[in-house]
């Protein structure tokens, strides 16, 4: 896992060819401004936009989850998002079986951590990164956009 500010993005273009397509995307467009749905940006990176009020930390919980297929760089735009985090070696019980159409992974195990991520900072999870995004106050809006990096 990668957390940091989009100011530092660059530091991690060599990590996978892609990070730096989806961060250009970013600098290209007025973020702030995206409508909530879902887009293809090129060959194998996608982007999904959010824009909702933060969900309860065990409503998160129930959807802790990891990838096989894909990276996730998870940016928030504005509000305050918390989000758990444990390493997916140290997952032992398993919330159903691998849905490969979805490519998504659900675990029961309590997160080791939690951290927030606010205004341009960003979060990316890896495979053996296992998340619970979206914790926030019912009150507050969070924007996020979710980057699908096809490993």
């Amino acid at each position: 896992m990668i957390i940091d500010s989009i100011t530092n993005a660059k530091k991690y273009f060599s990590v996978h060819p892609l990070f730096e397509k989806a961060f250009q995307f970013m600098n290209e467009n007025d973020i702030a401004s995206l409508e909530v749905g879902k887009m293809d940006i090129c060959e194998g990176l996608k982007l999904i936009i959010s824009n909702g009020t933060g969900k309860t930390k065990e409503a998160s919980l129930s959807k802790f989850e990891c990838h096989n297929e894909n990276i996730d760089i998870q940016v928030c735009v504005s509000g305050n998002e918390t989000i758990g985090w444990k390493p997916r070696e140290k997952c032992v019980i398993p919330n159903g079986e691998y849905n490969a159409e979805k490519d998504v992974q659900f675990f029961n195990d309590e997160p080791d951590m939690f951290f927030q991520l606010c205004n341009h900072q960003f979060g990316i999870f890896f495979p053996e990164d296992v998340h619970a995004p979206m914790i926030g106050d019912a009150e507050q809006n969070i924007m996020k956009l979710v980057f699908k990096v096809k490993i």
